[in-house]
């Protein structure tokens, strides 16, 4: 690991400030409110303005159309917004358009999918980040689970998620975890996922074999070279890992991502705020995965994966 410990989070004030002031970091600001269901008090926010963030994917667009490349914005990615090599595998820079203060982006140096596994470099690059302060880490793998780059790259956000109440909307069920060995389910997610706790002693490589075990658990054992067999949402912190099968991107217009899973969820406007009450944020949820059918299949064989 290239990373020093203990300075990735001034490391992150600092270029924090400096990306701001010199334009290179555009945040979106937001407004939120909580939204209860099913026991878990939703951290919603709504957008006040994308016309910045619009008007950079539009000019990708035409950049794209007009040199028949598709954008990368990680190869090269904008110097302004790097915070700190983490490994020779992994660069974290800022998240450009973040709607969450301090969002952080881990991106792998050379290309790699989104939609391909995560190895073990991926996680010893998510736990040395996750050793530097309290965060939420997660993994989009692919565009039906929200992913907006195609080029592989894990995502941090400060913890807590909202500055009053538990640090994680979903904390209050994590409690009922049920544990066939070592993967549990959480009665209170109504839809098929998999959760397994993590320490300190965890290292890259048992965190490897613990996701594999998660993708098991979900019927994502099966792959084709060095892609899952679905899309999934993968969230992490010190304690535990949780995966989510996906089964679309969007309920009516409302997209979600691996947030929406710990339970802060995203809206762009009034209209969809509205949708998201009218519903309620679990049901939102509940359709854009994977029916529950799960019966752990903690002991499925690994050969798969070999």
């Amino acid at each position: 690991m290239m990373l020093k410990s203990g300075s990735l989070w001034t490391s992150v004030i600092k270029q924090t400030e400096y990306a701001l002031q010199c334009g290179a970091l555009l945040s979106i600001p937001t407004e939120f409110e909580f939204v209860e269901q099913d026991g878990v008090h939703f951290l919603v926010r709504i957008l006040s303005n994308l016309a910045r963030k619009d008007a950079a994917k539009q000019k990708r667009e035409k950049q794209a159309t007009s040199s028949g490349k598709e954008f990368n914005p990680f190869l090269p990615y904008e110097k302004d917004l790097f915070i700190a090599d983490i490994s020779d595998t992994h660069v974290c820079i800022l998240n450009k358009f973040n709607v969450v203060d301090y969002h952080l982006l881990l991106i792998t140096r050379a290309f790699e999918e989104q939609e391909s596994l995560l190895t073990q470099e991926d996680f010893a690059a998510m736990l040395a980040c996750l050793a530097e302060f309290e965060s939420l880490a997660f993994y989009n793998s692919g565009k039906i689970a929200g992913a907006s780059q195609r080029h592989k790259h894990l995502q941090l956000v400060p913890l807590p998620l909202a500055p009053s109440g538990v640090q994680i909307p979903i904390e209050p069920l994590l409690a009922s975890a049920q544990f066939l060995n070592s993967i549990a389910t959480i009665p209170g997610l109504p839809f098929a996922h998999a959760f397994a706790k993590l320490d300190p002693s965890t290292g890259a490589e048992a965190t490897l074999e613990l996701y594999y075990a998660l993708l098991r658990a979900v019927g994502l054992g099966t792959v084709d070279g060095n892609e899952q067999s679905g899309a999934y949402n993968l969230l992490a912190t010190r304690e535990w890992m949780l995966i989510v099968p996906r089964s679309q991107e969007c309920f009516q217009s409302i997209s979600v991502n691996s947030l929406g899973f710990a339970g802060a969820l995203l809206v762009r406007n009034e209209q969809q705020m509205q949708i998201l009450k009218d519903y309620g944020p679990m049901t939102i949820l509940e359709r854009v995965a994977v029916p529950n059918f799960i019966k752990l299949k903690a002991v499925i064989p690994p050969e798969e994966f070999d």
